[in-house]
């Protein structure tokens, strides 16, 4: 038996708006687990806080719908033994274990309550068939439903950045870092076909933000929502997955599109663009880091782009050469989304059905390709 992720995300920065502090909430998080354990542990995050974080009355309870658990069996989380715990800004820290039995393809559901006014800014927000959440007003950890009136969902997730679970010696996790389009759906369809194989017990965990650079950050509360730059996210995310084999690192288009000029928005400057051989070097440090965790490296190719807003020959030029340099690289395999996913014709755009309509994130039927291409290339 071991310590294995079963789920997780990124921690990254949450849009900063007027009603960025909440208070008097209860936020559930259901997740899937592809494999069973009997026991778990809790992971949460303020790294990209700025003022400490308490939570109250943390739960996790089968799940028998999408706002309901089973409350026979639910556990109360403590942390060194308490029933609260506050998170200072910068600090992760994980709870204490708890018995707690679940089985494969089982809904586990993370329940926290927030009851003073609180800034919510460690977050991500992530979309896909697995990924939802909810908030409600008031005390609910151990409500089996949550008020209808009371209640809405959501797809940003605060503080729980991961849950481990003490699992069979089979089991295992695979990472998958990125962007935007890690952070949508092919995640988790990648664990919807763990899941459909009997024999099975991988764990998909998601390590992406949307906008996500490898070599730049935004400092400006414009899109300080983009996240942060690979030095400061790769190792940290990596580092704290428990039981991982592998990682698969989609990420690079956006160091390649964002720059257009201080002529056209005042924080996205020209002198932001990398030169291929820069980009191709921070996927490097990438690779590097990874492997002293002594993690199998998986590239996978950057997307077409025809048709972007920000479009332009030299930045698909930019594309080709960094793709050539991945698809030749020495890593322990590429996974060629492009090829998987670009059309017949110009070879440039996405081929008919597998474009999202913004030209630049794929769509659903795409996702699905994504997902078996990457299994199939990691040979799991």
């Amino acid at each position: 038996m071991k310590w294995v992720t079963v789920w997780g995300n990124a921690t990254s920065v949450a849009e900063h708006r007027p009603e960025t502090y909440a208070k008097d909430i209860t936020l559930r998080y259901p997740v899937k687990c592809a494999f069973g354990g009997e026991k778990m542990r809790l992971h949460f995050s303020n790294f990209c806080g700025k003022e400490p974080v308490t939570l109250e009355s943390v739960t996790v309870a089968t799940a028998v719908g999408d706002r309901e658990i089973n409350p026979k069996g639910a556990r109360l989380i403590t942390f060194g033994g308490r029933e609260w715990v506050t998170i200072q800004p910068g600090e992760e820290l994980f709870s204490d274990e708890v018995d707690f039995r679940i089985k494969r393809g089982g809904v586990m559901s993370v329940s926290f309550y927030i009851r003073d006014f609180t800034l919510m800014r460690s977050a991500v927000v992530i979309t896909g068939p697995l990924s939802k959440g909810f908030f409600s007003v008031g005390n609910h950890t151990l409500s089996p439903v949550l008020p209808l009136e009371y209640t809405r969902s959501t797809s940003t997730f605060y503080f729980l950045t991961g849950i481990d679970l003490y699992a069979a010696d089979e089991c295992s996790a695979v990472i998958t870092y990125g962007d935007s389009i890690t952070a949508q759906s092919f995640p988790d369809y990648m664990t919807e076909e763990c899941l459909a194989d009997a024999y099975n017990r991988t764990a998909i965990v998601r390590r992406a933000a949307s906008g996500t650079r490898v070599l730049r950050e935004y400092t400006c509360i414009t899109y300080e929502s983009y996240g942060l730059s690979g030095e400061h996210r790769f190792r940290r995310e990596i580092s704290t997955v428990s039981g991982a084999h592998s990682v698969l690192i989609q990420q690079g288009i956006n160091d390649i599109i964002h720059p257009v000029g201080t002529e056209v928005n005042p924080f996205r400057p020209m002198s932001d663009l990398p030169s291929v051989d820069e980009l191709c070097a921070g996927l490097q440090s990438y690779i590097d880091i990874a492997r002293e965790y002594n993690l199998r490296v998986y590239l996978g190719t950057l997307l077409p782009i025809k048709g972007w807003r920000t479009y332009a020959p030299f930045r698909e030029e930019m594309r080709r050469k960094v793709n050539e340099w991945i698809r030749t690289t020495s890593v322990d395999g590429v996974i060629d989304f492009d090829r998987a996913l670009r059309s017949d014709g110009d070879g440039l755009s996405f081929a008919e059905g597998d474009d999202s309509g913004d030209h630049l994130h794929p769509s659903e039927k795409a996702y699905m390709i994504m997902a078996h291409e990457a299994l199939k290339g990691m040979g799991i």
